[in-house]
This record gives structure tokens, sequence and C-alpha cells, in this order.
């Protein structure tokens, strides 16, 4: 058991099943904060759903980038990290149209309650923003 633990939480996650893994959990972070921000500009800002989702989606990605270059990804494949920055983002960019689009189906279109969707949007974007940032930043063999 120690020996998964170390190979999951310790180091360099070299292999991508512990980038994986790590990224779930920096992923679980980022969704708290995107998540609990949607409901606080909603709810108590009175910001429109699907404007508080952007906003929160933005603190979201800013919480992920900075926990994936710190401890998921070793990896790089840009040597400018405004560049790296500006690429994870566009890929969050992508990921918020579909959050969004997610979210005015479900919400608007089927009814479902506004986090109910966002559930749902997360789930989807979760698989987009991993896949798309190990393909294009985080490759093995790149930046070496």
């Amino acid at each position: 058991m120690k020996k998964l633990f170390d190979r999951f939480f310790k180091g360099d996650a070299e292999d991508t099943g512990s980038q994986f893994v790590r990224y779930l959990f920096v992923g679980g972070l980022a969704f708290i904060v995107d998540f609990g921000s949607l409901w606080a500009l909603t709810e108590f800002a009175g910001l429109h759903y699907l404007v508080s989702a952007t906003i929160a989606f933005g603190l979201g990605l800013a919480t992920n980038y900075l926990l994936s270059i710190s401890w998921v990804f070793s990896n790089r494949s840009l040597e400018s990290r405004s560049a790296e920055f500006t690429v994870f983002a566009t890929i969050g960019v992508l990921g918020l149209g579909l959050n969004n689009g997610i979210l005015y189906v479900l919400t608007d279109l089927v009814s479902v309650h506004y986090l109910g969707s966002k559930l749902v949007a997360t789930g989807v974007v979760f698989f987009w923003n991993f896949g798309a940032r190990k393909a294009i930043l985080f490759r093995s063999g790149a930046g070496d």
C-alpha cells in the first residue's frame, strides 16, 4: 500500500496513470473552487448562472494550472511559461465552451437545476482537459 501511495503522491509522476490520479485530486480541488464560486456568484451576488459559470471556470482554471505544473506534470513541451499558460488556457476556454454549452442545454432546454447540469459538464470537461493537456503540453519526451 505504501508503494502505491508513493507512486501516486510522492516525487515526479512520470507515467500517465500516476498523472491521471494526481489530476483527479487537482481536478477535485479546482472543481470545489469552480462549483463553490458558481454557487456563491449565482445565489449571493445575483449573477446569471452562465456569467457565474464563466467567472468560476476561470478561478478553477487558475487553480488547476498552478497545481498541474507544480505537482501533476513534470514533462513540458514549451520552455516559455507564458506560452504554456496561453495554451493551457486555450484548452480551458474550449472546455469552457463545452461547459457552458452543456449547462445551457441541460438547464434551459431540459430543465435540470444548474448545479446538476454543472456536475454533468464537469465530468465531460475533466476528460477533455486532461487528454488535451497531456497530449499537447505535458507529453513524455517533450522539452527534455
